[in-house]
């Protein structure tokens, strides 16, 4: 990885982001001492310019930031740090330095289900339910698709909103596991809905 430390002085800023929300948390300044420790220890560390000194995120507080990735920018005189933040990231005890607050969207863990189910077919281990599935087939893997989608209906119409989440979060996961057998993605369902919403989209 290249980095311009020379062009601003021996720094280059370091914005830091939360690895699995994408929220940015905050922003640091790193020397080639700043990197290298960050890179050894997989503790995010800064240099810290009113200080003149190294300074390890977390080293008073106890929240660390657990390196996941770091990448230059393509000047090469910025870095994106990728981490996993223990607790506040902001010594205002807030989770970033701009005050807002650091939760994931559960859209995002329909991605992470997709590539475990794919992982599944990949491995096909036994006991799993999931393998069950792809044995059984694709005329099998649509009518549990059909079958979850009627239990939905079902209780949209005479059941409690509780049991329509849990119907639904069953035909979602059916839906992703056909979708993983054709080497379709629950992204590209999405992308299809975001063509959609174009006003200048017209049904085919």
């Amino acid at each position: 990885m290249e980095v311009d430390f020379e062009k601003m002085g021996g720094l280059v800023p370091a914005i830091v982001q939360d690895a699995t929300t994408k929220t940015v948390l905050m922003l640091g300044y790193m020397n080639q001492e700043a990197l290298d420790k960050t890179m050894e220890t997989q503790k995010v560390t800064f240099y810290s310019r009113s200080r003149q000194q190294l300074w390890t995120k977390g080293e008073t507080s106890g929240n660390f930031l657990d390196l996941v990735s770091v990448e230059s920018d393509c000047d090469h005189d910025a870095l994106l740090v990728k981490a996993h933040p223990h607790g506040p990231t902001c010594h205002k005890g807030t989770d970033t330095c701009w005050g807002e607050t650091n939760e994931a969207n559960p859209l995002l863990f329909l991605s992470f289900l997709q590539d475990f189910i794919n992982k599944r077919h990949e491995e096909m281990p036994e006991g799993s339910y999931t393998t069950s599935l792809f044995k059984d087939g694709l005329n099998r893997m649509a009518q549990k698709v059909g079958e979850e989608a009627l239990e939905a209906v079902i209780e949209a119409v005479n059941g409690t909103d509780e049991r329509l989440v849990y119907e639904g979060a069953d035909m979602l996961y059916h839906l992703i596991v056909l979708l993983s057998s054709k080497g379709m993605r629950i992204e590209e369902l999405a992308k299809e809905l975001q063509v959609r919403h174009d006003p200048k989209w017209h049904k085919h």
